[in-house]
């Protein structure tokens, strides 16, 4: 499908045949315009982590216990000390309106609407505070440093301000990846989407180079966060802060000692460095390396109740939703972030009651079969 084809409108009802999430991708070229449905839907490189972080997914089998009474069974949870309905939160996406003009209103509707946590991002469409004002949820916000320290700290109280009660700072793309399918697309933000809260960002400093230097090392890497940028980060708000992005047990060892709050384990949805492992054949070593009382969280391809069931057994307090909330808000705007976050709700729910663990504390590595290798 061309740019020039014909998109359809947003749905005002669901049809009936969409009926899970994967649905909502196999619908959601029909409203994408194609170059933005290929920077939406494509990985890093050859999309070799981006295929891996659903086939990780789907090796993983679950043991069920039979006879279980679940009748007191649930999906309440507590993560990062906060209560959750149930283990699932949106992730950051950035520029919503490119593909609902609503965007993240629209998205915090549907968050408020299923009690589901929503994470804000600093390259959001709409700004942080009217995010905050229709996210009746649970609400977080996703903060990319910036290479000015006071303006970073302006968005860091501007989120303390608006009511956002944890920062996630991403920290697994200092820049971007290599995404051939969007180049091949054609793909760039289209006039009048911009990061509305990075609009009095001061002008960034014309670097100047040697021809001995390269302009990824002594150019792009020399502008991006440290350890160091961390620590000071933590001294200047009383917001817990969680690190999105690691995926090696040291870096998580390294927040955990540092005294963040948690870890995302993430490979950016596959979407930075090609070639890395999935989270979830991670998360067992990083919970390992951490232990029981660090909050973990995980994202990467999940698209199943199923999914989530599995990412809680080998160690993650919830996950996140990334591109599904994209398709579900091009197909049918607030109406369809919530049918999509009920559909996962529902699933995990009936999921846990025929694996016969009624609790979400119930769910553990047992929860689990693996065939011999």
């Amino acid at each position: 499908m061309s740019d020039t084809t014909q998109l359809q409108k947003p749905l005002s009802s669901i049809p009936t045949d969409l009926v899970s999430v994967a649905d909502y991708a196999r619908y959601a070229p029909s409203f994408i315009p194609h170059a933005i449905m290929e920077y939406v839907a494509g990985g890093g490189a050859d999309e070799i982590s981006l295929r891996r972080n659903r086939t990780a997914l789907d090796a993983l089998h679950i043991l069920p216990r039979a006879l279980v009474d679940c009748t007191a069974g649930g999906t309440h949870t507590q993560v990062l000390g906060e209560t959750l309905r149930h283990p699932l939160l949106l992730a950051p996406v950035a520029f919503q309106t490119l593909v609902h003009p609503e965007g993240e209103l629209a998205t915090a509707d549907a968050a408020s609407v299923l009690e589901t946590g929503m994470v804000a991002s600093t390259l959001s469409s709409y700004s942080l505070e009217q995010i905050a004002t229709r996210c009746s949820a649970p609400k977080w916000f996703q903060l990319y440093m910036q290479q000015s320290r006071d303006f970073t700290l302006s968005l860091v109280r501007r989120a303390e301000a608006a009511g956002y009660s944890q920062l996630m700072i991403t920290v697994d793309a200092p820049l971007h990846g290599i995404r051939n399918r969007a180049q091949r697309a054609g793909y760039e933000l289209p006039a009048g989407v911009e990061a509305i809260n990075l609009k009095d960002r001061p002008p960034l400093p014309r670097a100047s180079f040697d021809p001995s230097q390269s302009i990824v090392f002594q150019g792009m890497m020399s502008e991006v966060p440290n350890w160091g940028d961390i620590a000071w980060l933590q001294q200047q708000t009383r917001l817990p802060i969680t690190l999105k992005g690691l995926m090696h047990p040291a870096d998580a060892q390294k927040a955990q000692q540092m005294g963040l709050a948690g870890a995302v384990v993430s490979n950016h949805g596959g979407r930075t460095l090609d070639c890395v492992p999935s989270p979830i054949d991670l998360l067992p070593s990083i919970r390992q390396a951490v232990g029981p009382d660090f909050a973990l969280l995980m994202d990467g391809g999940i698209e199943r109740g199923t999914d989530v069931f599995k990412a809680i057994a080998l160690g993650a307090n919830a996950v996140l939703i990334g591109r599904p909330q994209l398709y579900a808000l091009a197909v049918a705007g607030k109406l369809g972030v919530a049918h999509m976050l009920r559909i996962l709700r529902e699933e995990l729910e009936v999921s846990m009651a025929l694996a016969g663990t009624p609790t979400i504390a119930d769910i553990t590595p047992a929860s689990l079969w693996r065939a011999n290798p």
